[in-house]
């Protein structure tokens, strides 16, 4: 499989897409004319310089308004494409793109357009290039690539060929399907792109709203299958216009680019298997039953304070390193690690975010699998010095700067607790709280990351993407999306902040880019749980009475319930699969906070009408320095 990307697809000037697309691992790269136009060189340069990255211009591109044009535009359009192939053949490439006319003059015909084509391929032939012809989906006469291959077809030419893109197939709703009846050697060129699914102008959305495949709505898998029936074996090429793109690292989006490409591959072959695609071998995506455990970094006086905080939620401390100041907490299945090291990962997460969640393991059912999988995909793996009596527990870096851990039940792995944990002998009279297993694990990242966060998640494990959700902070926007697998058992909320006025946008910044802003535990009796929480001396989030006059309002709540609601601080939601409750702590650190939440029925969602309120109420609760930074 030979991987390429338009320039136009990252932000930079052309020295610095060219070293971000060769370091992400693509093999080859469209040019884009607005690159090369402003680019302080020749094409010979050019051609030089994108061969000294080791990448090939596999196409020139765009050639617009050419067919269908009557006389003397018509002439004027040869012109202009003898013009770009002295150009082209200076560069070093061989094809160019020719997108459909959008010309107000042009004629439209099949066989008058064809005609354009086989002439242009015989103008191309003499000068050893090729054409390749797009149908935009807003093209005036032709903007369906069924069309575009009949002219492709009629022009019979074995230098013009057809060149076919995800977007304009798919916005225009498009059967994919009727992409397999075309011959894979008249199919010059694929690209890719996704969107999300949004009705507006189709050049608008085109333009600005693109992003990389699986990262948006649209069926690019689908596409991609009836691509690869066909047989076609030439480059797979990315495409994408995105305003948060052309703002955004090169390296980084070009690592998403590189990465959305291997994991459409792997998609596309597990769905055709008989037919052969050449992609990294990897397993499957990988199921998690859970998260075993969360790391914090922290001092050792803000692991004192935390320490205090999860014994009033009912947490005890149960273990002890046997080599590392780390002290284990823990109640029903949920473990936190709490990690006041002096040297290593945990303290340079410390060092740069403050008292933050540094690492998250997953309890997965092949460990070295997953990372195997993780690597093809592109990600880091991690590894530290350890002890003679520690295990090499698989691990990867994941988005945010933070470290993932894999726990399966092979061998030693499922022993991990007993092994590296001597009991702490501890038995301080704490009740326990009920909590039995962490809910979801909450993310937060500047928006513009969140599409890197989603395709990094959905390529590795099993899991989907749930729709965006907008949660209103009185100080702006967060866009919220939840990932997460079929059973529940795995479940990850991204929350995008825009500003810093938000709660979320403020945590951002504060912490420098930290992640897990929030844990939610889950306990199978909100009400009995509240009741150990008090006894405890735990501190909720304190809510306002118009919050719960509102709830029996709303819901048609017995005001028994809503009392109870009340006198514990217990938010509520439902919809027509079940009910959802929901306690919080206050904020602690640089704006963490803990959640405690009950599902009842099928409940699906995360308490999004709540936020505004809980908000709300954290904002007032936040004090400087709850847990001061020692």
């Amino acid at each position: 499989m030979k991987t390429s990307i338009a320039t136009v697809s990252i932000s930079g000037d052309l020295r610095e897409k060219l070293a971000a697309i060769a370091a992400a691992g693509f093999d080859g790269i469209e040019i884009f004319e607005q690159d090369f136009i402003a680019f302080d060189g020749t094409p010979r340069d050019v051609g030089a310089m994108v061969r000294d990255h080791g990448l090939t211009i596999d196409l020139f591109q765009p050639f617009r308004d050419f067919e269908g044009l009557p006389e003397p535009q018509r002439s004027r359009a040869f012109d202009r494409a003898e013009r770009k192939f002295d150009l082209m053949q200076e560069l070093g490439t061989e094809m160019m793109l020719v997108c459909s006319s959008v010309h107000p003059q042009a004629l439209g015909g099949i066989d008058r357009m064809a005609a354009d084509y086989r002439e242009l391929g015989e103008r191309a032939e003499k000068r050893g290039l090729r054409v390749g012809f797009e149908a935009l989906a807003w093209g005036h006469h032709v903007n369906d690539h069924r069309d575009a291959w009949e002219v492709v077809r009629r022009a019979d030419h074995p230098n013009t060929g057809l060149i076919l893109d995800s977007f304009h197939t798919l916005a225009r709703r498009i059967d994919p399907d009727t992409i397999r009846q075309i011959p894979a050697d008249r199919i010059f060129f694929v690209q890719l792109a996704d969107a999300p699914q949004i009705e507006m102008d189709l050049f608008y959305w085109s333009r600005h709203f693109r992003n990389m495949p699986g990262e948006g709505d649209l069926d690019v898998t689908g596409f991609m299958r009836a691509v690869a029936a066909t047989g076609y074996d030439g480059p797979l090429s990315l495409e994408i216009f995105n305003d948060q793109f052309r703002g955004g690292s090169p390296r980084a989006i070009a690592v998403d680019g590189h990465r959305s490409l291997i994991y459409l591959m792997d998609q596309v072959r597990r769905a055709e298997p008989e037919v052969r695609i050449e992609v990294p071998d990897m397993p499957p995506r990988i199921r998690s039953d859970g998260v075993e455990f969360v790391e914090f970094a922290a001092s050792h006086t803000e692991a004192e304070a935390l320490g205090r905080m999860l014994r009033t939620m009912g947490f005890t401390r149960a273990g002890q390193h046997i080599a590392k100041d780390v002290t284990l907490w823990r109640q029903g299945g949920i473990n936190v690690v709490v990690n006041t090291e002096p040297e290593g990962f945990a303290h340079s997460a410390y060092l740069m975010h403050g008292l933050s969640i540094c690492d998250i393991g997953l309890r997965v059912e092949d460990a070295a699998a997953t990372v195997a999988r993780a690597r093809a995909l592109g990600a880091d793996t991690f590894n530290q010095p350890k002890g003679p009596e520690e295990l090499d527990i698989p691990a990867i870096r994941g988005v945010g700067g933070g470290v993932m851990h894999f726990i399966d039940l092979k061998g030693e792995l499922a022993r991990v607790w007993e092994i590296e944990f001597r009991d702490a002998g501890e038995d301080d009279g704490v009740r326990d709280a009920g909590l039995t297993r962490i809910d979801h694990v909450a993310q937060t990242m500047n928006y513009e990351e969140m599409l890197t966060w989603t395709l990094f998640y959905t390529a590795i494990f099993a899991v989907e993407k749930a729709p965006m959700v907008d949660v209103v902070d009185p100080g702006g926007l967060v866009r919220s999306r939840a990932i997460e697998s079929a059973d529940g058992a795995l479940r990850l909320t991204l929350n995008g902040a825009e500003t810093h006025r938000t709660l979320a946008g403020r945590f951002v910044a504060e912490s420098f880019g930290s992640s897990v802003q929030h844990l939610a535990f889950q306990t199978a009796d909100i009400f009995a749980t509240a009741r150990a929480l008090t006894e405890n001396g735990f501190a909720p989030l304190e809510l306002p009475g118009n919050y719960f006059d509102d709830v029996q309002a709303r819901f048609g709540l017995a005001p028994e319930m809503t009392a109870r609601l009340r006198a514990a601080n217990i938010l509520y939601d439902e919809d027509a699969d079940g009910a959802f409750f929901q306690i919080y702590s206050r904020p602690f650190g640089e704006g963490m906070f803990f959640e405690i939440v009950e599902r009842r029925g099928n409940y699906g969602g995360y308490g999004a009408p709540n936020a505004p309120y809980r908000i709300a109420a954290q904002k007032r609760a936040m004090r400087p320095n709850d847990i001061p930074r020692q």
